[in-house]
């Protein structure tokens, strides 16, 4: 030990006279001239061993003519083979056949000079013997300089970045595995020092790879971990299922170890740069989900060469829709929101994509009828994603007017304008929160689901071929706009505390691409009046989710980062539902999607109730908006809100 720590100060003092930092690889002069010397080298070693028993190596008197002719073939070999168009610190054993043809082309060549010598002159020009062990010195010096170089190499990085090096230990010990340790052994500079391999199938606990033992899964990982002083584990045997992954990282994390994961050999883009997507394991990926199979046939029956228009493009949700639509080659992708900035960087991202599509940024409010319709006349959509909404359960409590007036008064200007040009699919973006609602914003989702369904309602008693109305109910998307998950993130880089409003409050998850792959699969596959609902997975409970995010940060929960419980905001329910006591669900082709039976209503009274509604929005007080809201969808029973009292009074009244 004492031995490798001098020898580490040694290398970090000559580092630093040197300044390796900048010399990324060794110029090819200063190998040309190395490789002479190495050939010059191994012949006066060879010339020397060979006099010293008596015997001459060169039999003719011009002994600097072949000395040059040697050196002359050896370059054109080396040039032939190009053993100069690797970097010497990433010397691995192609470079070793490299020099091992090229000095074998060599041998064959004097050989065979020499057989013809003998035939013209009648004795060689050189013994045979002595030119193979010239050859096979030569080699070996060759070589191991080129070995000595990528030592040195490594030592110095390894020297100089050993304190912020994370020991860890990859899960696997297959393909995926030994390329993503030659990948991160060779990364610049260095994160990880790998100490060794697990293998879930047992068999190889006496075997090594890259001269790294390979640990049997017999005790728990942690187990292992902590036995070889490892903080971290990288994830690269993809035969894992979603249950073994998240059983492995809840393990590691109880422990506080670090958690990484990387990506399949089939999923790299570029080989070179596999040590990049090793990163930390994200909450997204402990989803207890199964990867989503779409039907692209019948979405790009849908949406190749049309005009679809998206709502809320801005949005979270939107945005991503945006990003999916444009792979089904739409002849026009109109963008519509009244954010002006997340518009514009929406229209610069997928400029940079260079789609054949024609894409089409507008500014506009779906509140403004005129202004929508303009939109309509200028573009004729002939598909519509609506995702603009207001959604944030606390402030629409405090302001149910706008409530009304963006995802109620917007979504009936825009499925009116659908009909009157004939648009052929009109898809809704909803939430599980209209579902049995306990808030303003739920309520308002609901009453817009139910206008566009009694709009189809209406349009099939006129017989009338026109626009087919589906809507689509999910619940929270992790990393979407107000999720929890980007506030958490917020919480713990600030160092705390994270706040949740109920210890017992669960909800149910999906990731935005998730949410809006379903989205699409739904609309296309609906032929009008459906609401989908989409298979969520299994409710997770708040308070763990925000526990498992402090683990896989790195910190302690309520040590380092204190959990912090404020109380149910206005409004908020202790569990969502997607389904109403009322409803039943019809299965479809698709595992994931199901469609929920609600009892549709006639149009015409629900209009009326509606524009009623709309008007007093612009005129009334908040408890006037949620009187009527409550009689337009007798199932919203309002919850820690301050709107509780009219229940109570309507309850009075019956």
């Amino acid at each position: 030990m004492k031995k490798y720590s001098s020898l580490e100060k040694k290398v970090t003092k000559l580092s630093q006279r040197l300044k390796f930092d900048n010399l990324s690889y060794l110029p090819r002069w200063i190998i040309v001239i190395i490789d002479f010397v190495v050939l010059i080298g191994a012949f006066f070693m060879t010339f020397l061993l060979f006099k010293g028993m008596g015997l001459r190596y060169v039999q003719v008197d011009s002994i600097f003519l072949y000395f040059g002719t040697f050196l002359t073939v050896n370059v054109f070999f080396f040039w032939l083979f190009r053993t100069y168009s690797g970097i010497i610190r990433h010397s691995s054993y192609i470079d070793a056949v490299k020099l091992l043809f090229s000095q074998t082309s060599l041998l064959i060549v004097f050989l065979a000079f020499n057989y013809t010598h003998l035939l013209i002159y009648g004795y060689k020009a050189f013994l045979n013997t002595s030119l193979f062990i010239n050859v096979v010195i030569s080699f070996c010096g060759l070589f191991l300089y080129r070995v000595v170089v990528k030592q040195t190499f490594e030592l110095y990085f390894t020297v100089q970045s050993k304190d912020a090096l994370t020991k860890a230990i990859i899960y696997g010990a297959d393909a995926n595995a030994i390329s993503v340790a030659n990948a991160l052994k060779l990364e610049s500079p260095l994160r990880f020092k790998i100490v060794g391999f697990i293998d879930k199938n047992k068999g190889n606990g006496t075997k090594r790879i890259l001269d790294l033992p390979i640990f049997a899964q017999k005790k728990k990982i942690p187990t292992v971990m902590r036995s070889q002083g490892a903080q971290g584990l990288i994830i690269a045997d993809k035969s894992l299922s979603k249950q073994e992954q998240m059983a492995i990282v809840d393990q590691c994390l109880e422990y506080n170890l670090k958690v990484f994961t990387v990506p399949a050999i089939s999923d790299w883009e570029n080989q070179k740069e596999i040590s990049r997507k090793v990163k930390k394991i994200q909450i997204e990926d402990l989803l207890n989900r199964n990867p989503i199979v779409l039907d692209n046939k019948l979405i790009s029956s849908q949406l190749k060469d049309k005009n679809v228009l998206i709502t809320g493009a801005a949005g979270s949700i939107g945005s991503e829709i945006a990003r999916q639509v444009l792979g089904f080659s739409p002849k026009r992708l109109i963008i519509l929101d009244q954010a002006e900035t997340p518009l514009h960087n929406l229209n610069l991202e997928i400029e940079v994509l260079k789609p054949k599509s024609k894409i089409k940024s507008v500014i506009a409010d779906i509140r403004n009828k005129d202004s929508i319709t303009a939109v309509f006349e200028k573009y004729s959509p002939h598909v519509v994603f609506h995702a603009a909404a207001y959604k944030h359960v606390p402030l629409m409590e405090s302001n149910p007017n706008q409530a009304i007036q963006t995802n109620v008064e917007g979504t009936k200007n825009l499925a009116d304008l659908s009909c009157q040009f004939g648009v052929q699919k009109f898809v809704m973006i909803s939430t599980d929160k209209a579902v049995n609602p306990s808030n303003v914003m739920g309520a308002s989702k609901r009453i817009a689901e139910k206008y566009v369904q009694s709009l189809h309602l209406k349009n099939l008693s006129l017989g009338e071929s026109t626009t087919k109305f589906i809507t689509t109910r999910f619940g929270n998307v992790l990393g979407s706009n107000g999720s929890v998950v980007p506030l958490f993130t917020k919480q713990i880089a600030e160092g705390g505390p994270i706040t949740v409003t109920h210890r017992d409050i669960i909800r149910y998850f999906m990731t935005i691409p998730e949410a809006c792959q379903l989205v699409l699969e739904a609309g296309a596959m609906g032929n009008g009046g459906e609401i989908y609902i989409f298979d969520m997975g299994k409710p997770v409970k708040i308070i763990d989710l925000a526990y498992k995010m402090i683990k896989l940060a790195g910190f302690i929960p309520d040590k380092d980062i204190e959990v912090k419980e404020i109380g149910l905001r206005p409004g908020e329910k202790l569990y969502e539902e997607l389904l109403n006591d009322t409803s039943k669900t019809l299965p479809t082709y698709h595992e994931k999607i199901m469609i929920a039976e609600e009892i549709q209503e006639e149009y015409e009274g629900l209009h009326c109730s509606i524009s009623s509604l709309i008007e007093i929005s612009k005129t009334s007080d908040k408890e006037d908006i949620v009187r009527m809201m409550k009689q337009i969808v007798p199932e919203f029973k309002s919850m820690n809100s301050d709107y509780e009292m009219l229940d109570v009074k309507k309850a009075v009244d019956c």
